[in-house]
Order: C-alpha cells, then sequence, then structure tokens
C-alpha cells in the first residue's frame, strides 16, 4: 500500500483532500513548476491545481519549446498574462486589466513556481513569455508561509500570490477556499515539528523581518 496520496501525492498522514474545495472560475490558471518542487512536501501548488476548475501544471526549467504551453499562447479566446516582478511589470489592477485585456476576453493566468533563484532561471529561458504582459502583486501584502524560509515577510508562497492574483481578477469570485486548505496544511506541519523547533524558527524570522 503507498505511504503517498495518489490524488495530492503528500504522505497519506498529511493528506490536504480533505479540505480542496472545488473552485470554478473564468480565469484558467497554468502553474509552470521548476522540476524541484515536484516532490516538496509542502509545496503549495498542488492546493492550486486540485482546487481550481481547468487548472494546468506543466514542469520544466525552460518552457520555450513546451508544446502544451504553445498551444494555449495561440488560444485566442484568452488574453495571457504572466504573474512575474520584472521591471516591465505592471501592477495588478482593475485599470490594468482594462489596459491589457481592450476586447475583454477571458484571461489566462500564467504563475512560476520555485524559489526566487529558480523561477528566475525559468523566466530568462523561457522566451515565449516575455511577450506576454506581466503583472506584479501589491507589495504590501504578508506572507503566512511560516514552516518554510523567506527572506521577508513580502515573500508569499506559490498558492498565496494565486489566491491574491485571482481574487483581484474575478473579484465576484470567492477563492478563500485556497487560504483556508493552506492554513490548514501549515498548521497540520506545525504540530508535526518537534517541541521548540517551530518557536526557534519563527522568533528567527520575526527577527530577520525586523532587521529588514
Amino acid at each position: 500500500m503507498s505511504r503517498y496520496c495518489l490524488q495530492c501525492g503528500k504522505a497519506n498522514n498529511a493528506c490536504i483532500c480533505n479540505w480542496i474545495k472545488p473552485i470554478d472560475s473564468q480565469t484558467q490558471l497554468v502553474i509552470l513548476q521548476h522540476p524541484s518542487e515536484t516532490k516538496r512536501p509542502m509545496g503549495t501548488a498542488k492546493i492550486l491545481h486540485l482546487s481550481l476548475q481547468g487548472c494546468e501544471c506543466l514542469v520544466g526549467e525552460n518552457f520555450s519549446s513546451n508544446i502544451r504551453l504553445n498551444q494555449l499562447l495561440l488560444d485566442e479566446e484568452y488574453v495571457s498574462i504572466v504573474l512575474y516582478p520584472s521591471q516591465e511589470s505592471c501592477l495588478l489592477s482593475e485599470e490594468t486589466l482594462n489596459v491589457m485585456n481592450p476586447s475583454d476576453k477571458k484571461i489566462r493566468l500564467i504563475i512560476i513556481d520555485g524559489t526566487w533563484k529558480k523561477a528566475y532561471k525559468i523566466w530568462q529561458l523561457s522566451t515565449n513569455l516575455h511577450g506576454l504582459a506581466q503583472i506584479a502583486l501589491p507589495k504590501d501584502l504578508v506572507g503566512n508561509y511560516r514552516i518554510r524560509k523567506a527572506p521577508t515577510e513580502q515573500h508569499l508562497s506559490t498558492v498565496e500570490a494565486g489566491f491574491h492574483a485571482l481574487s483581484l481578477i474575478d473579484p465576484e469570485n470567492d477563492f478563500s477556499p485556497l487560504m483556508h486548505t493552506f492554513t490548514q496544511m501549515v498548521d497540520y506541519q506545525i504540530t508535526q515539528m518537534p517541541e521548540g523547533v517551530f518557536e526557534s524558527n519563527y522568533v528567527r524570522y520575526s527577527n530577520n523581518k525586523k532587521n529588514n
């Protein structure tokens, strides 16, 4: 018998499937996932993939010749935008979306799943993304990924980034189940840590935030 859930891929005792709630959104989400993220037990892209109807997750480093991604980018029913904080990125807002999507087409949101260094590598190699409209989230958003190290509290997990972006793109839809699943997953992982480990890590993380 497998030790891992066949649906979410996590260990059976850490399965998140009971917390997943299907969400139907007009916005299609495409996740470009670095190979190193596929086996991470605390990865959050799976929450998006399982929750959002029509969500696709493609794995690799260089997506320039990725057949599936290029098929999606040629689909004229959608306007594809990529969430990536480059120098050309515009702050995501209703006004920005109106400029990027004047014909009011459906939106395809592309998110890169990986550490900042690995996400940058995907961005650099995947030249088919460079011609797309680029968006960034507001800088005052605060993450709650307490079980993984992050340089600052503004560094969001993949599911948090997806939640905030989708909420701004499709404000009439309720994406809160994404955060509920995320919170449940984080809380469970904390309970599995040896006594004192989380408190010690959290104090160091809090001090780092203050110093920054």
